[in-house]
């Protein structure tokens, strides 16, 4: 399957020796200190805050299984693309707190606003999930991409760019990641556009596409007895994960700690938030174009996770597969730089710093590559296993997402929105929630060998997006009811940390950060989100 050609090769080229060039700029000018290597100097603008936040959330499994999700199931995924709402809380809620607890990390905040112990679970929970439901899918995606591209052997391909990225990851920290992130982000989107554009072509124009799919394929509200996408379960389950992903993870708020100010910040995330619009429309789309074209009989989709490329190779002049190629090289690139990057973050100042207190500037941003390096190792040794993974890969993912987010994004939340609630609370919640969570996947991995209609067989099979909810409110529950029959925190402890304790300086100066402007911005783009979650529903074309 081996398609690309010689001006293609060449894009591809061009586009190697430009991040390449970038790199080393990168490394030249970053220091040898753990605000350049971890935070880039917090020095960066909105612009590339914002570009590099979408490049770390759109990976090469994300296009692939997107667009493999579309022509499967329709636009109901599209709830997850239209997460830009929750960017903005990042930017006008979280943001703030963030930055003036001075924080590199998210278990660093937990434990400034909690405890120690609250600081080492979440740091735990992060690595675990980076290690097994990030690098080691994007490992697996990106080599089955390339294979099917670039007609490079399956595993050498992970191999290399796995290396490549590695590479510069380890050697020029964040400075290197996002300011290179910043071009992969419109390289892909670029590539993408173009395909979207192509295959409305083919298919006859915007108007002939929604007329050849069936009504349930444009509805993003399902029945509520539908068995995977229930709309009630899908509506409130899926701004649970996004609160996890978006405002509580450290590969996607590093971002915006690396900001000159709150209001570089805030820009950054209204930025993405404009950015996060499009891979409904450039890569869901695509999908639902490749179903189209494959029951009129102009392409063959055996296998619909092969939906992108098989759009690729059936539409795309030559020349301008060369774009989609560096796209896509770039989307996995990006992921797995941003991951590598969070990992040694995480290990560097939450775990060895915490034990090796006096340790100096050099020695940590030295034990900061050393983890990328072990990381790297990890998510290549991930890769004969991922190897065996099945279709299924993509609906695992959101369950592991939808078992670790509740408690989590619970914690978060009403952190900073209850001052009387505290350490004792936060950390029983985040354990209980972790452990039902982990109990539910357990069991649902091995759900066939439990007896049909036992509590357990029950639990196993009980529908991941309604478990997420139940999770959440649960985790709650044990939140607020451990920490009123606990000690409230002393206001010294929460001072700064929640709504309630913020000084009058701290606000004044937060909202000298905004404008009119950065008001509009956001309005619009909730009325967009409205605007096509309406047009993709009973109430408007599929109706």
């Amino acid at each position: 399957m081996q398609f690309l050609g010689t001006i293609d090769w060449i894009f591809v080229v061009i586009y190697l020796l430009v991040i390449a060039g970038i790199s080393v700029w990168s490394i030249r000018k970053s220091k040898a200190t753990t605000s350049d290597y971890f935070l880039a100097n917090r020095n960066l603008g909105w612009f590339v805050i914002g570009a590099s936040i979408l490049a770390s959330n759109v990976g090469s499994e994300h296009i692939v299984g997107l667009a493999g999700s579309a022509a499967k199931s329709g636009t109901v995924l599209g709830h997850y693309e239209l997460h830009s709402y929750i960017v903005l809380i990042l930017g006008w809620v979280f943001v703030p707190f963030y930055l003036r607890s001075s924080v590199y990390t998210m278990p660093e905040f937990l434990e400034k606003r909690f405890n120690p112990q609250a600081r080492r679970l979440l740091t735990i929970i992060q690595l675990i999930s980076y290690v097994i439901a990030k690098a080691s899918v994007t490992i697996f995606a990106g080599a089955l991409v390339f294979n099917q591209f670039l007609g490079v052997d399956f595993w050498t391909g992970a191999i290399i760019l796995v290396i490549v990225t590695g590479v510069y990851t380890v050697l020029g920290g964040l400075h290197a990641v996002m300011y290179t992130e910043a071009i992969q982000a419109f390289v892909l989107l670029a590539g993408s556009f173009l395909l979207l554009v192509f295959g409305l072509q083919e298919v006859g124009g915007w108007d002939q596409l929604m007329s050849s799919l069936p009504k349930e394929k444009l509805n993003m509200f399902l029945p509520l007895n539908d068995p995977e996408f229930p709309w009630l379960g899908i509506l409130f389950a899926s701004p649970i994960v996004g609160v996890w992903y978006w405002c509580t993870d450290q590969h996607i708020v590093q971002r915006c700690l690396a900001a000159k100010d709150e209001r570089e910040a805030r820009r950054g995330t209204i930025f993405a938030a404009l950015l996060k619009l499009l891979p409904f429309f450039i890569f869901l789309i695509p999908g639902l174009i490749a179903y189209v074209l494959h029951e009129q009989g102009k392409i063959q989709l055996d296998d619909t996770n092969t939906a992108f490329p098989v759009m690729v190779k059936a539409i795309m002049p030559v020349g301008l597969r060369g774009v989609l190629a560096g796209g896509l090289l770039a989307a996995l690139m990006a992921s797995l730089a941003s991951v590598y990057n969070a990992c040694s973050t995480l290990y560097t100042i939450d775990i060895y710093k915490k034990s090796h207190p006096n340790a100096t500037e050099k020695e940590l941003v030295r034990v900061g590559r050393i983890a990328t390096g072990v990381i790297v190792l990890l998510g290549m040794a991930w890769i004969p296993l991922m190897g065996r993974v099945d279709s299924g890969l993509y609906n695992y993912l959101q369950s592991v997402q939808s078992y670790l987010a509740p408690p989590i994004s619970a914690v978060f939340l009403l952190g900073v929105f209850f001052k009387r609630l505290n350490a004792a609370g936060a950390y029983t919640s985040m354990v209980a929630g972790f452990i039902l969570g982990m109990a539910k996947l357990t069991l649902q991995l091995i759900h066939e060998d439990l007896t049909a209609g036992s509590l357990l067989h029950q639990f196993a099979t009980m529908n991941f997006l309604y478990f997420c909810i139940w999770l959440f409110f649960f985790s709650i529950i044990v939140f607020v009811v451990v920490s009123l029959i606990t000690p409230a925190p002393s206001e010294e402890k929460v001072k700064g940390l929640t709504f309630a304790t913020t000084v009058a300086e701290d606000k004044a100066a937060s909202r000298a950060s905004w404008t009119a402007s950065d008001v509009a911005w956001s309005v619009v783009v909730v009325i967009i989100i409205i605007a096509v979650m309406t047009y993709f529903s009973p109430l408007g074309i599929a109706g």
